[in-house]
């Protein structure tokens, strides 16, 4: 528990040198490029999860039936890679400019969460079911483990957008003080015992 405790200081203490960097200031302080970030954050969350949501239909079987599984994968492939890279430094930048308070999100940490286990669904995916494309890409029912990730995806990324939408509403926020020790703990509020 003790080296659950250090580590969980040392990202902290990460966090607080992060946010007295002068470009994490700047980009905080910015009238408009905090928002801007955001922006391009949320728009391309909606390009990126727009776009597996109709993979993931399709590998339910709800929707594009005629499509082949495969010729789907080759279509959308570059558009999800260019969202999702364009949604990571988006999102690594927001961090950047708030690093303490979204550490201590309990919000955040959720979404972090369900974005490992989104990748671990994809990886999955491909490197188990997605092997044997060629077997079933033209069934208008896929087999039950393509369908299986498919509704995971959809779940996965569900929770990812309530996470971080949630992220601005930290009820749990440290700077809000006395809460109970179980918040305090969940969220890593280092809390002043005076």
């Amino acid at each position: 528990m003790s080296a659950i405790i250090a580590t969980f200081m040392s990202i902290l203490g990460f966090c607080q040198w992060l946010a007295n960097t002068p470009w994490s200031i700047a980009l905080h302080e910015s009238q408009y490029m905090y928002s801007v970030v955001e922006s391009l954050h949320v728009l391309n969350l909606t390009l990126f999860v727009g776009l597996a949501a109709m993979l993931d239909l399709r590998l339910l079987g709800f929707a594009f039936r005629r499509v082949s599984i495969s010729e789907m994968v080759d279509r959308l492939m570059p558009w999800l890679i260019s969202g999702f890279i364009v949604m990571v430094v988006s999102g690594l930048l927001l961090f950047y400019a708030i690093p303490v308070r979204t550490f201590q999100n309990v919000f955040f940490r959720a979404k972090l969460v369900f974005l490992v286990l989104a990748g671990v669904n994809v990886w999955l995916f491909h490197t188990g079911i997605y092997k044997s494309i060629a077997e079933w890409t033209l069934a208008p029912q896929p087999p039950r483990k393509a369908r299986l990730a498919g509704l995971l995806s959809i779940v996965l990324w569900a929770s990812i957008i309530i996470a971080g939408r949630m992220i601005a509403y930290n009820w749990f926020d440290c700077d809000i003080q006395p809460q109970s020790a179980i918040v305090n703990w969940w969220a890593g509020c280092v809390v002043d015992s005076h």
